[in-house]
């Protein structure tokens, strides 16, 4: 029999796309310029399905590639040239809602906000946030380990998922848990989908703060605001998320939401407080100080509900809103620690003067954890490739300052090459026999992460082509 035969049989007829056209949807994901064409995109409805799909996979020996709503960042989920794509997003069931435990279980096609509606009306909520969490799915923040604006408090995906039901790349089935022995779960949380198909997920619901107060300072520039940040922290004040955004990028944000951000600022920085009510009230004042102290040239307190969800939409809103300003951004993401966020802010102004593009700057600020926005036009010769060369060198000065090449987007295809400048041969062989024991035969999302195809059983250090990889994962638009 067909493998097409086969993933008919596993997931029906009526939920195997075959047709060219179709398959264009499936090409690539997020904002990365990555695409190739996958043979064919299965979509499960339930774990036997991705069980019977993953296993047909393996009988033919072809690879495949798990997505869920295609609004990654790095290319994780681009597919292997003729391999297959195993699409989740019929799988949207929240299976069981445990409220004196706080606990969810649910399907990996839910997205990240439907977790908190489901939950909102017994007074809990889900704790990471990525700006995208009206529509990326808990698979995806499962595979890169999504963080959000409020992670500086609670922590990234991984802090939160107690339990994954996982389909290995030979099509066995594993339910891995965060007492078990060894920490797999820990292990599979953040892999990019490269050790297997998660297919439930248990996800840690949390009590909704009994007071949140949300300010927006206003700085000359990103020195002061940064400044700002290393103060508050140092000050033993834990917020539950520090954001800023530059110049460029509040222009943009408010001519696309009117959120009413400063538009003569050249930085600002949302700061939440939330906990217990006489906590919140001891430290907003010492935050606000601390603000002025730095610089802050004015500090707003948002007076009800509705202005904090403003000030809000106009950070959540900041990506998108780059379109307003330019036909085409780069997104980067890496990680400084937050004394470093001054000097590399700076270091992101020279190169921007360097190779002559614009830069915004919006990012996590209580962690350091840059998004630096590289615009450019692709219809002008060469900028495209200008603006790749800008983004690797922002990953370099991250690097440099002793910060990592990722915080929340993965390194995927977009950031492989740049693995070897974090990593020696011996973390990467370490990384690659841990994969192998989860996928000896190198069939589940190869290409990604790594710097150079790697395969299991060979001499650490000495690597052949893949077999499965000689054409060219995904190319460049």
């Amino acid at each position: 029999m067909s493998l097409l035969a086969d993933l008919g049989r596993a997931v029906g007829a009526d939920h195997l796309i075959t047709d060219p056209v179709a398959l264009r949807t499936y090409q690539s994901d997020g904002l990365t310029g990555y695409r190739a064409q996958p043979l064919a995109v299965a979509l499960p409805g339930s774990t036997a399905e991705v069980v019977a799909a993953v296993s047909a996979c393996d009988r033919h020996g072809v690879p495949f590639v798990a997505r869920g709503a295609g609004t990654g960042l790095s290319g994780g989920s681009v597919p292997v040239a003729e391999g297959i794509v195993i699409g989740l997003s019929r799988m949207r069931a929240i299976l069981d809602v445990d409220v004196p435990n706080r606990r969810v279980r649910l399907q990996p096609g839910v997205t990240n906000l439907e977790v908190t509606e489901a939950v909102a009306p017994h007074g809990l909520y889900y704790a990471p946030d990525p700006s995208s969490q009206q529509v990326c799915t808990i698979g995806g923040n499962v595979a890169e380990n999504s963080g959000g604006a409020h992670c500086l408090k609670y922590g990234f995906t991984t802090n939160h998922v107690l339990e994954a039901d996982v389909v290995l790349a030979g099509g066995e089935l594993v339910r891995l848990s965060d007492h078990d022995g060894l920490d797999l779960l820990g292990a599979v949380v953040g892999s990019e989908g490269t050790l297997g198909v998660v297919t439930e997920v248990v996800v840690r619901v949390l009590p909704r703060p009994q007071r949140v107060e949300t300010l927006l300072a206003a700085f000359a520039d990103t020195d002061e605001a940064g400044e700002a940040v290393s103060a508050i922290i140092a000050a033993g004040i834990i917020p539950a998320a520090i954001e800023m955004m530059d110049a460029l990028t509040i222009a943009a944000a408010e001519a696309a939401v009117h959120a009413g951000l400063p538009l003569d600022a050249g930085a600002v920085l949302l700061v939440e407080l939330d906990g217990p009510a006489l906590e919140v009230e001891q430290v907003l004042a010492e935050t606000v100080r601390l603000c002025r102290t730095a610089g802050a040239r004015d500090v707003r307190q948002a007076g009800d509900e509705a202005e904090r969800a403003g000030f809000w939409r106009g950070r959540k809103a900041a990506f998108a809103a780059m379109g307003r300003i330019s036909p085409h951004y780069y997104v980067q993401d890496g990680v400084v620690p937050r004394t470093r966020l001054p000097e590399t802010l700076r270091k992101i102004e020279q190169l921007s003067e360097q190779y002559g593009l614009r830069v915004g700057n919006v990012f996590h600020a209580g962690d350091g954890n840059l998004h630096p926005l590289v615009l450019y036009d692709a219809s002008v010769e060469g900028e495209p490739a200008l603006a790749e060369q800008l983004a690797s060198e922002i990953l370099n000065a991250c690097v440099e300052a002793g910060g990592s090449l990722t915080g929340e987007h993965g390194i995927g295809l977009d950031k492989a090459r740049h693995m070897g400048k974090m990593f020696s041969e011996a973390d990467l062989d370490a990384m690659n026999r841990l994969r192998c024991g989860f996928d000896p035969d190198g069939r589940c999302n190869p290409g990604k992460v790594f710097p150079t195809p790697r395969l299991c059983g060979e001499v650490p250090g000495h690597y052949r082509e893949h077999p499965l990889e000689r054409e060219r994962v995904a190319e460049r638009w």
